[in-house]
């Protein structure tokens, strides 16, 4: 009997897995909340790491395509610091795809979307309870009411999984407050802001506090500020002047990016799962991203999310009569893999909102070799 495998969740992480299965030639149904592929913006680029996010392209056969997408000049960096002085440029060698290329978060979906067969996404399907099967297996039960079953059930359904509590009860941490603006057009509407930040990324490192922006490869900026976990409510972010009375003294030149946003700022919390997060195998379930390990967004999200999926699906692959053996065989190498991860995620997340992080952050990106970047 062919295993009726599920999967909870279609971002990067889901569709990585779906579509190395496919190539495996197991079918898996992904079900995701949203009402299409472009209900929502998918956010801004991120770098993929050659050992894992590239890694697990090539595993899906989709390393060509993700250079015909990719931006290997998105790779060049500036720090500066509140009065708009360079600590660090970084540039990358033209052209070249040995590093880190940066790639649209919209992009890199689309691709693995259509190198799925079309049935693979039931849009319109936000799982909101899983119940075990007297014979083994799973229940699905979606907000409007629908119902499906499934012999393995894996959640790829990000930082409030449903899934997850199938398995282990955690508490998510406050740690952090990004507040996300964009600017529409720059070459052309703001010049002096194209030149600023450049093809790839820019961060302005204050006392506590980070003022980021990002060029898309539609030639738009995503604008990122970066605050200490406060008391403060989130409204009080969805207005432009709270935010520029943040930044008040800093050189104009910089809080230009917020001024030149369009729409209204876009607070958001981030929080994190307890570093070392662990639990019982269970027959036909699993996790991978951040359902499994929700850390800080500094540059390993995606990536780890996609070798998650690459690893669950070889394991999967090769050992179709056992698929429990195979599910426990990929959460001790997940777990070994992601603990030192996390921990440095957590590091880097609590240096760069600190009172001396343009000194430790010019220190890090200085190092022989360089670290993740944020997403």
């Amino acid at each position: 009997m062919r295993t009726r495998i599920a999967i909870a969740g279609g971002g990067l992480g889901g569709l990585t897995l779906a579509r190395i299965l496919h190539q495996h030639g197991i079918a898996a149904v992904v079900y995701d909340r949203e009402a299409s592929r472009s209900a929502r913006p998918q956010g801004g680029a991120l770098d993929l790491h050659p050992e894992s996010g590239q890694l697990a392209l090539a595993e899906a056969g989709l390393a060509g395509r993700f250079r015909s997408k990719a931006r290997p000049d998105g790779e060049e960096h500036r720090i500066l610091d509140p009065t708009g002085r360079t600590l660090v440029h970084h540039e990358p060698q033209p052209g070249s795809f040995s590093g880190r290329p940066e790639i649209d978060r919209s992009a890199l979906r689309d691709l693995l979307l259509d190198s799925l067969p079309d049935d693979t996404v039931a849009w319109r399907h936000r799982l909101v309870a899983a119940t075990p099967r007297p014979d083994e297996g799973w229940d699905l039960t979606f907000q409007d009411g629908r119902r499906t079953s499934c012999d393995i059930l894996i959640g790829a359904d990000g930082a409030r999984s449903v899934v997850r509590s199938l398995l282990v009860d955690v508490h998510l941490s406050y740690v952090a407050t990004l507040v996300e603006l964009n600017i529409e057009d720059v070459d052309q509407r703001h010049p002096n802001l194209a030149e600023l930040v450049g093809p790839g990324n820019l961060w302005c490192v204050g006392v506590n506090q980070i003022l980021a922006a990002q060029r898309l490869g539609d030639g738009s900026l995503r604008v990122g500020i970066s605050l200490r976990a406060e008391d403060q409510p989130l409204d009080t972010y969805r207005s432009r002047q709270a935010l520029l009375d943040v930044f008040a003294g800093w050189n104009p030149r910089l809080t230009a990016l917020i001024e030149a946003a369009e729409g209204g700022p876009t607070p958001r919390l981030i929080e994190t799962m307890p570093i070392g997060t662990r639990w019982a195998s269970r027959p036909g379930v699993t996790l991978v991203g951040d359902a499994a390990h929700l850390m800080p967004p500094v540059g390993e999200g995606a990536n780890q999310a996609m070798l998650d999926a690459a690893e669950l699906a070889s394991r999967l692959a090769a050992n179709p009569a056992d698929p429990n053996a195979a599910i426990r065989t990929y959460e001790e190498s997940m777990f070994s893999r992601i603990h030192p991860i996390a921990e440095m995620s957590a590091r880097v997340q609590a240096m760069m909102l600190s009172p001396t992080a343009a000194e430790d952050i010019v220190r890090f990106f200085t190092r022989p070799t360089e670290p993740a970047r944020a997403e």
